[in-house]
């Protein structure tokens, strides 16, 4: 690959990186302009660790011939099980524990038997592989993401040769710099996702990062607690708390989202949730589809963990609509993305109501209010109650215990309820 050739595509790696291309487009556009340049590159794997809450990285392929291989792929954790087994029988593995950042093999030769990918490669025509480790200095390193991992193959019999060793030298280094742009602009989306919300994070990457730069909304929001969660955590070992805790926070976060809400707030066993759309009445449908799926993943938890003789509890819901202002508050140095205000005061309370009323599920007179008449025929009153803390009374709402031992009347709430 000639000097002019590696010039122009360092170029194009660089003002790719910069406007965000996507990794899988990254490691296709350079494979295809090595090839357009002489480089005769046959097979391409990249992959880096990141910072997510499931995965431990992301893996990118490129073939010259077609296969039924994604183009991009998630790897757990290699720490144990099958995943530990295959690292430890990669090239990369013996790389590292080497002090190796280059590796070169000639497949035709049978030179590697003991690496878990290198008879598939060969068997299916590549004739060289070389493979890298680019090492992140302190500074760069994100968690386990401390360097980029690659190989290449070509089926040319003499190889990549001098020159080609040569051109992978110089570009391979270009290519994992705009991986791991792209790769931290993914984690930052990631982590802003995983602890701000799907809506907040987007907020705040795109600017809206000021204290005090807020906007008034009317929503619908959502307060859930567990019931006796502390006393059931007072009669469990340690270790199980926060599997508990996480398991019930799923089953909440998993029904706010499916229904098109937004996760604002974790505090201890309790969801702040929020629902918005331009017509409230449908955020008002939203968020009781999302209370029913609640109860459906909580009955479906509750049989799993009662199954493993795991402790089990049921939870109380708050529903109500008011104006908020939703933004950014706090100090200089420690803001939090999320509503204030006094209908986030209320949702609180009409939830912890539920213990003196004994029911599942309280709604706001406001909340009813703006339902459909179809909407409103499936609650029924539980009487007026004074909120503590909030100076005047309101009448509070659950649903229709028809809902519950009537099969035609849950299968008609079912019918409203659907998107």
């Amino acid at each position: 690959m000639e000097l002019n050739s590696r010039l122009q595509l360092m170029n194009w790696l660089v003002s790719q990186g910069l406007e965000g291309l996507p990794e899988n487009d990254l490691i296709r556009g350079f494979c295809e302009r090595c090839r357009a340049g002489g480089l005769d590159v046959s097979r391409a794997m990249v992959f880096i660790d990141t910072l997510h809450p499931i995965f431990e990285g992301r893996g990118f392929r490129w073939n010259d011939t077609a296969t039924n291989e994604s183009d991009a792929f998630e790897y757990g954790s290699t720490e144990q099980g099958d995943n530990a087994q295959n690292w430890r029988r990669s090239v990369f593995y013996h790389m590292l524990e080497n002090g190796q950042s280059e590796l070169a093999l000639d497949l035709a030769q049978g030179a590697a038997q003991n690496f878990g990918m290198i008879d598939d490669l060969a068997a299916k025509g590549h004739k060289h592989f070389v493979s890298y480790v680019h090492h992140f200095g302190e500074a760069g390193t994100m968690g386990q993401m401390d360097c980029v991992y690659s190989y290449w193959t070509t089926r040319r019999g003499d190889g990549f040769g001098e020159q080609g060793m040569a051109a992978l030298r110089d570009l391979v280094p270009v290519l994992g710099l705009a991986i791991k742009s792209a790769a931290q602009a993914d984690i930052a989306k990631t982590l802003g996702r995983v602890y701000l919300g799907r809506d907040a994070s987007e907020q705040v990457l795109r600017g809206r990062i000021m204290r005090g730069v807020t906007e008034r909304i009317n929503a619908v929001l959502w307060f859930s607690d567990l019931r006796g969660s502390t006393a059931i955590s007072e009669g469990m070992e340690p270790s199980e708390i926060i599997p508990f805790l996480n398991d019930y926070a799923q089953a909440s976060i998993d029904a706010i989202h499916e229904a098109g809400g937004e996760v604002l707030k974790l505090i201890g066993d309790g969801v702040l949730g929020m629902f918005t759309h331009e017509n409230l009445a449908v955020a008002k449908r939203a968020a009781l589809r999302a209370e029913h799926r609640f109860r459906r993943n909580m009955r479906a938890l509750n049989s799993r963990r009662a199954a493993d003789q795991r402790p089990v509890t049921t939870a109380h819901v708050g529903l109500h609509v008011g104006e908020v202002f939703y933004g950014n508050i706090g100090s200089e140095d420690r803001l939090d993305f999320t509503v204030v205000g006094p209908a986030v005061n209320e949702v609180s309370r009409i939830a912890s109501m539920c213990r003196s009323v004994e029911r599942e599920l309280l709604m706001s007179s406001a909340f009813r209010g703006g339902l459909d008449a179809a909407g409103r025929n499936y609650l029924v009153s539980t009487g007026r109650f004074a909120l503590r803390g909030i100076s005047r009374a309101q009448e509070l709402y659950t649903l229709d215990p028809d809902i519950v031992a009537d099969e035609v009347v849950a299968g008609k709430y079912e019918r409203y309820l659907a998107p």
